[in-house]
């Protein structure tokens, strides 16, 4: 075990963070074990134990980060893949390979019709379906949406290899 699981006051999932970050959040008295399972460090002249999952003592709201609508961030969330014929880079158009800058942003309702810069009214569009449908919806085009777009969720926390079992208690797993 290299890494412990942080999680807030009310057990949801924070950050997978170093041990030497947990000691010093132990030794200032931000948080507590919150499982049996812990792992041995021996310093100069003290030997600590350190917990695999800790829990603050405190509830700490964490704002939802990066949910800020920007070109780049709607590109992203939809994967560089047209919301209307699902090319990615790397497909054939036309003759032509697609490359990243061939992706551009869509309004669903055009903003000359009201239509704002928001998550739900913007999409990922390839440069031929955002040349097909121009300045109208995609009704008025019998362009169909492959998807309904979304505010992103942010709240993920990423681990990858093996997840020691004291964590699996507080992640959900699939």
């Amino acid at each position: 075990m290299s890494n412990v699981l942080l999680l807030n006051w009310s057990y949801e999932p924070l950050a997978v963070i170093t041990r030497r970050r947990a000691l010093s959040l132990m030794l200032r008295g931000r948080v507590v074990a919150a499982c049996d399972e812990s792992v041995e460090i021996y310093g100069a002249s003290d030997i600590f134990s350190i917990p695999s999952v800790i829990r603050l003592r405190r509830y700490v709201n964490v704002p939802q980060r990066g949910a800020h609508w920007s070109r780049r961030a709607v590109l992203r969330r939809d994967m560089y893949t047209c919301a209307y014929c699902g090319a990615q880079p790397g497909d054939k158009q036309m003759g032509q390979v697609l490359t990243l800058q061939d992706f551009t942003v869509d309004h669903i309702m055009p903003v000359s019709r009201g239509g704002q810069s928001t998550w739900g009214n913007t999409v990922c569009a390839c440069w031929r379906c955002n040349q097909r449908k121009a300045d109208r919806t995609p009704h008025e085009v019998y362009m169909r949406l492959l998807w309904e777009p979304k505010i992103p969720r942010v709240t993920y926390l990423v681990i990858s290899g093996e997840i020691p079992a004291a964590w699996k208690t507080y992640l959900e797993i699939r």
